[in-house]
């Protein structure tokens, strides 16, 4: 299919701390200054990103629309493609937005500089932008646009969550992964789970106490869900993947706490703590849910179409042609 029409969905400026001149110049101590300086180079950094991609858009036969990501209230429709500039984040926050129909191309703006990270090693974590799902930096744009605008470039159809509670479809799919726990992370969270296909159980219920649940798709389970001891699954695989968070006395249960959810089978929990909440994706999207809520997980939503970084693309080449 032809693009000719695209979206821009921009990672905003205001998560960058803003520091005046005059405040800088009341510093003293030179590692806040040099914490401070790699803040506003990942702001500049960041800025140059979205004008370069900008810059290369004038020049193709697309009509195209720059938007911030925190000023996406609808559905995205009417689209060839949409174009995330940010990272990891962006790409996610976009997927809430999307059907199955639109292409995801993800450009990472604000990539890490393995040089600055060993620099500053001593003083402060200076990783940037993983960009994990991200096809592209300033370096490729261009030259992966041009192979998707003449179509000689083609998605991957990615797995997403479905999430029913009290058998009610949540608006939102997830496509990294969800975090079921208590609003307050020093309070304990109950509740019980099984998982079960074709209508019948294919595991004992499960009881328990904890920090929460955490259940991941294919894409996300090299993020939260890998470290916190869980496994790097087939980016296209359908299953989930999902693991209890700091459950309180194991005993004969400690083999349910981590496993897998199979394409035709679904995971049925029931909360049972005066608050809760459903996470999607991180901290912007977030249901509230309460005692004996049921809540009901699969891989039954609509897929979602993404150009890959090349070494991704290659993992699904393979997947493709074992199956």
């Amino acid at each position: 299919m032809a693009m000719r029409k695209l979206l821009l969905l921009l990672k905003p400026f205001d998560i960058y701390p803003v520091w005046q001149t005059e405040g800088l110049s009341r510093l003293s101590n030179p590692q806040e200054l040099q914490v401070l300086r790699y803040l506003e180079n990942r702001l500049k950094v960041h800025k140059d990103a979205i004008n370069f991609c900008q810059d290369v858009l004038r020049n193709k036969p697309v009509e195209w629309k720059p938007i911030f990501r925190n000023e996406l209230s609808y559905p995205i429709r009417n689209v060839d493609l949409v174009i995330t500039i940010g990272g990891d984040g962006t790409l996610l926050q976009s997927s809430h937005f999307i059907d199955d129909s639109i292409p995801v191309l993800g450009v990472n703006s604000d990539p890490t500089q393995v040089e600055e990270v060993e620099d500053c090693s001593n003083e402060f974590d200076a990783t940037r932008s993983t960009g994990y799902l991200c096809a592209t930096t300033t370096n490729n744009f261009e030259q992966v646009l041009d192979s998707i605008i003449d179509g000689r470039r083609a998605p991957s159809q990615l797995s997403r969550m479905l999430i029913r509670v009290n058998s009610q479809h949540l608006s939102s799919y997830a496509l990294n992964d969800i975090l079921i726990a208590h609003p307050c992370p020093a309070s304990v969270s109950r509740f019980s789970f099984k998982v079960k296909g074709n209508g019948q159980s294919f595991s004992p219920m499960v009881h328990c106490r904890s920090s929460g649940l955490r259940v991941s798709t294919a894409a996300g389970s090299t993020a939260a869900m890998l470290s916190a001891g869980g496994f790097s699954m087939p980016i296209l695989s359908h299953d989930l993947q999902y693991r209890v968070r700091e459950p309180i006395s194991l005993g004969e249960i400690s083999g349910s706490m981590h496993g897998l959810v199979n394409s035709d089978q679904s995971m049925d929990l029931k909360w049972f703590c005066k608050e809760g909440m459903i996470y999607i994706d991180g901290s912007h999207v977030s249901y509230s849910i309460t005692n004996g809520d049921t809540i009901e997980l699969s891989s039954k939503a609509p897929s979602l179409k993404v150009f890959l970084p090349h070494h991704l693309s290659l993992q699904t080449t393979a997947q493709n042609t074992e199956v």
